[in-house]
């Protein structure tokens, strides 16, 4: 983004390009989006900047502060306008593919997930604890196929459940274990547990234990 900047003759220094206008800011971004994506990158399909979120004709450029990403990781995503659920998939199997850094690639992957869920107005979600098995099911046929149906499947359940769980607490809902739940009403929990696993109940995992919120006045 800089040699950008810098050949536009509109900033010598990183500190610079933070202090032009957001209009030119993004079209040096989009210069920038547009000069890697003619160049044949091999390690990855996102690009990282290091300021706001913005939609460009190529995709979102997803941006983080840059005391967490440093201006050489260049990454891009061409994810143009798919809903949430598809950027989120393919940003994190890509993210994760193209493994960064040393160590801790799993939780800033994860962090990167939640930056963009929040700064779209969503809530924050774990896709890894929902599902272990399939949540490497998904890397698997990333690898093999290049698509992203099982983590697509992931990440839509993760939001659901991060919507039960918050609008249970939020309604002041009474929170009791599923097993709980099926012991008072008579229920089978297996079945209790593959309903909330389908979420066709407003079932939600927390700590690893299901769980679902009751009106206190029942």
């Amino acid at each position: 983004m800089l040699d950008v900047a810098m050949s536009k003759k509109l900033a010598s220094n990183q500190d610079e390009i933070f202090k032009l206008d957001l209009e030119v800011q993004q079209s040096i971004w989009e210069d920038a989006a547009y000069r890697v994506k003619e160049m044949k990158v091999t390690s990855g399909k996102i690009l990282l900047d290091l300021h706001g979120v913005d939609l460009s004709e190529i995709g979102y450029i997803i941006s983080l502060p840059i005391e967490i990403i440093t201006p050489d990781l260049i990454i891009i995503i061409e994810s143009s306008y798919e809903n949430i659920i598809k950027r989120i998939a393919k940003l994190h199997l890509t993210f994760e593919h193209t493994h960064p850094f040393c160590d801790g690639n799993g939780r800033i992957g994860r962090v990167i997930n939640n930056y963009l869920l929040m700064r779209e107005g969503y809530v924050p979600i774990n896709i890894k604890f929902i599902d272990r098995k399939k949540y490497y099911e998904a890397f698997r046929e990333f690898d093999a196929k290049g698509t992203t149906a099982i983590m697509e499947e992931i990440v839509g359940k993760a939001l659901t459940n991060s919507y039960y769980k918050r609008l249970a607490y939020l309604e002041g809902k009474k929170i009791i274990t599923l097993a709980e739940y099926g012991k008072n009403n008579k229920l089978s929990h297996s079945n209790l547990i593959n309903k909330a696993g389908r979420q066709t109940i407003e079932a939600f995992l927390e700590k690893n234990v299901w769980k679902i919120g009751m009106d206190n006045r029942k």
